[in-house]
């Protein structure tokens, strides 16, 4: 009678514990099933063979702001990274160079006849000048502006020079015939008398010009100019860049 229960306890035992480890190899088959097969969820959008990546998008050269737009002459240069916004006017023979940033947005800026801005300047007008004097930018005709240089609401009259760097506050004048040095600032409302040279943080008188030397304030505008009508000759309004995209669209096999 001993011997048959053992017999029968040892067939029980064994028979639960087969019977775990049949549940326990389904349940692992399960999961291997299940991460093998199942694919996962992807976010991310395959894109078509023959569509082809390039950005045509760039910086805008001319901004209108309402129904203000700014105005370039046919023979004036103006460097494909230039932002004209609002109300700026470009004069015939002028030139406003690379980098360049001219905001009418809030009053009218003009570069004269045979004017040149140059690279990396900054041009704004305010609404009202607290000199009381016109908060309008005037680059007058035969103005050389240098690089680097800012200007807010100042008045530059005929055949001038501003060096490089320099800054022109509100309500500034520069007289005719004279001369700025690099790295100057005019503070607003102040005066810079015709025929004299200024330097200096703030603008100080120096000297007096010469008349050789304010005879070749008009040259240097009409040299520039001349330049610029090089890089006019060389200059697309809307660049090369369909070149690029034909060619590469050829080296994939896309018709174009």
């Amino acid at each position: 009678m001993a011997t048959s229960l053992a017999r029968i306890s040892r067939r029980s035992v064994t028979s639960a514990l087969s019977s775990n480890l049949i549940r326990r190899n389904f349940a692992a088959e399960a999961v291997a099933v299940a991460t093998t097969e199942t694919p996962k969820p992807t976010s991310e959008v395959t894109p078509s063979p023959d569509r082809v990546k390039w950005d045509y998008r760039g910086q805008r050269q001319i901004i209108p702001l309402g129904q203000w737009l700014p105005k370039v002459a046919v023979d004036a240069y103006v460097a494909p990274n230039v932002v004209l916004a609002g109300q700026v006017t470009v004069w015939d023979g002028s030139s406003v160079w690379n980098g360049a940033v001219l905001r009418g947005d809030l009053n009218k800026i003009t570069v004269g006849f045979c004017s040149n801005v140059q690279e990396r300047c900054v041009v704004h007008a305010a609404w009202s000048s607290p000199t009381g004097l016109p908060a309008m930018t005037l680059i007058d005709r035969y103005v050389t502006v240098g690089a680097y240089s800012l200007l807010r609401s100042c008045t530059i009259e005929p055949e001038c020079i501003i060096g490089q760097h320099s800054i022109l506050m509100e309500g500034s004048l520069v007289e005719t015939r004279s001369i700025l040095e690099a790295g100057s600032v005019v503070p607003p409302g102040r005066r810079i008398p015709s025929g004299e040279l200024w330097g200096g943080n703030p603008a100080r008188f120096i000297r007096t010009l010469t008349n050789e030397e304010t005879l070749e304030i008009p040259k240097l505008a009409v040299a520039i100019n001349h330049l610029s009508g090089d890089y006019f000759s060389e200059f697309l309004p809307y660049s090369t860049v369909y070149l690029e995209v034909e060619k590469f669209k050829k080296s994939l096999g896309i018709a174009v």
